[in-house]
């Protein structure tokens, strides 16, 4: 419909003033809801070549749509803007359109054209030396949705993660339990795996701490003292054995990070989300270190008296960036080097590599993409960092070393709770049997995080408040899967009066009521909402756009009666779009990640 305006404006211009304008090149804005319409059109840009005012060209433009396109009813100017309003039966055809029948999961908003175009997203990538906290939910599930997103766009999409299974903090938690674990185990602690070796990386930084203290209170420099405590050195030297493969740490590199994957993957499991392929820092690092020694011998690269190796990026307006240590070993970037190479050869039609990472890491990600390039890679230009913003708990930030994160699973954990206490409070499971109630509080609990997180743009920072996301009214997950429970029991009921979806004639309805009109309106605008959301890897689009879509129905429903409407051809046309809503919100939903419940 939006198209069949846009071309009889053009038309306007053309026939009016002479002037070409392409239908692609018209933008049409939603008409605010203090005025009549459903278009609106801003002239101003066109009343140099009308030669006119913008009331004026409006009013002509309005005038030959109206007498020109079967679908335009009526309009009003409003200064320069053209408010154009839908005649009955086009709105009504614009439903017809869009309406498949009675598997409207096959309507065609949802039907995208393929673009042959290869995405890959990576998103998590853990260090093995801790358990997911909040910021890695943010990050899963922004990384996630957006390969949705993209996905349901129309390209073939590949979720990835890097898993930093080396460096110096995983031999903080290996050196800490072999000091002090005294041979603690998953099984024998009834702690998951994750969460074991997490308790040894603070058990590090607590005894690290201890050892600078005493080191200071015997005269030595703090800085010094940092650099020389017994325990850092003996977590380098142990790096040291990694690298050169030493049997005996190697072994228990391997069983700690064994642990953790095992408790990774129940948290990927209740975060609903997954990966079609992993890489692993231990295998890209190799390679991102032979690039890095080809580099010096080009002589793109340098090497500084201590041995380590190192790039010029001043004339670029960075710094010297290091790229291997003095003792050879390696550093974040050179694997990162080394994961880029790999992934390109993984997918060579590879048209955009999509790295879903926190805004403080946004200088690593410019240096990385200039290291690229000067190594003589062309595709360093499809390289993207989706930047996000760290979140907040009204308690405040979150540190790692000091064991004070939120987090994941104990978070998630809590949600479901919250849920179970506030639909109870609500008094809404009756008839659930114990396993659908905890089935219903787990969906409640995970889509409020989901949502809450999501519906923030990527770029803001942002403070996540568990009270807030919970409820059941305003903008929230909960208001949007109740919203789909409710339509849903609409559903149940007009099958259980045999109100059908099959053939209707909507050449018989005669009159649209405004608030059909708005919901046939922000039905069809499901297809360049999931674009923009695409284009600028948002889900936050799909959020608002979800919300706005239940608030409608919202109305619909309060203002129109279903059921107790006389004319069945209308009631069929209702009930087809309450399905049609139904299924735009749990599409919608399932583009964030989030479930929909089908009654509660």
């Amino acid at each position: 419909m939006e198209l069949q305006i846009k071309e009889a404006i053009s038309a306007a211009l053309k026939a009016l003033y002479d002037h070409t304008v392409s239908a692609e090149e018209i933008a049409l804005q939603p008409t605010r809801k203090e005025f009549e319409g459903t278009y609106t059109f801003v002239t101003f840009p066109f009343a140099r070549v009308s030669r006119k005012s913008p009331e004026q060209t409006a009013t002509d433009i309005g005038e030959h749509i109206q007498a020109n396109a079967a679908e335009v009813a009526a309009f009003n100017v409003v200064k320069g803007f053209l408010n154009i309003s839908l005649s009955e039966a086009s709105q009504v055809n614009q439903f017809a359109g869009i309406f498949n029948g009675v598997d409207v999961s096959q309507s065609a908003i949802f039907q995208q054209t393929a673009t042959g175009k290869t995405v890959v997203v990576e998103y998590s990538s853990p260090n093995t030396n801790k358990p997911l906290h909040l910021g890695h939910l943010r990050n899963n599930f922004l990384g996630n949705s957006v390969s949705r997103i993209l996905a349901a766009a129309g390209y073939n999409v590949q979720k990835v993660q890097i898993i930093n299974d080396r460096g110096i903090h995983i031999c903080k938690s290996m050196l800490a339990w072999q000091k002090f674990g005294e041979g603690e185990t998953p099984e024998s602690s009834g702690l998951k795996g994750d969460h074991l070796v997490g308790k040894y990386y603070v058990a590090f930084d607590k005894a690290y701490k201890a050892e600078i203290a005493e080191l200071v209170a015997g005269g030595m420099g703090k800085e010094q003292a940092e650099k020389e405590a017994p325990l850092l050195l003996e977590a380098q030297a142990m790096l040291k054995k990694w690298e050169a493969k030493d049997p005996e740490v190697y072994a228990l590199w391997e069983k700690m990070n064994g642990w953790v994957y095992s408790g990774f993957n129940a948290t990927y499991e209740r975060m609903g989300v997954d990966f079609d392929k992993l890489y692993y820092e231990s295998d890209t690092y190799l390679i991102g270190r032979d690039r890095v020694m080809e580099g010096l011998e080009k002589g793109v690269f340098y090497k500084k008296e201590d041995g380590s190796v190192w790039v010029d990026l001043t004339d670029e307006g960075l710094d010297e960036k290091l790229l291997l240590r003095s003792d050879g070993t390696s550093v974040y970037m050179t694997q990162d080097i080394g994961t880029a190479l790999m992934r390109f050869d993984d997918y060579p039609d590879l048209s955009q590599l999509i790295y879903t990472v926190g805004n403080e890491q946004e200088y690593h990600f410019k240096v990385l993409f200039l290291i690229l390039k000067k190594l003589g890679y062309a595709w360093a230009d499809a390289c993207y960092h989706l930047s996000y913003g760290m979140v907040d708990l009204p308690s405040g930030k979150m540190k790692s070393r000091e064991g004070t994160v939120v987090d994941a699973d104990d978070l998630m954990q809590e949600m479901a709770d919250t849920a179970k206490a506030r639909t109870e409070e609500l008094g809404k499971i009756e008839g659930f049997t114990e396993e659908q109630a905890k089935e219903l509080y787990e969906m409640l609990g995970l889509g409020a995080i989901k949502y809450f997180l999501l519906k923030v743009d990527p770029r803001k920072r942002m403070l996540f408040n568990p009270e807030e996301s919970i409820e059941f009214q305003g903008n929230t997950g909960p208001f949007v899967q109740y919203t789909h429970a409710r339509i849903s029991a609409i559903l149940r009921k007009a099958q259980q009066l045999g109100v059908s979806m099959e053939d209707i004639n909507f050449d018989g309805i005669e009159e649209v009521h405004q608030n059909e009109k708005d919901l046939i309106y922000a039905l069809s605008t499901y297809p360049e909402k999931l674009q923009l959301a695409a284009d600028t890897y948002s889900p936050a689009i799909i959020a608002q756009y979800v919300y706005d879509l239940a608030k409608e129905y919202n109305r619909f429903y309060t203002e129109l009666s279903i059921f107790n409407e006389s004319d069945d051809t209308l009631q069929q046309f209702r009930v087809a779009l309450s399905a049609l809503t139904a299924q735009t919100i749990k599409v919608g939903m399932g583009l964030l990640g989030i479930q929909v419940p089908e009654r509660m």
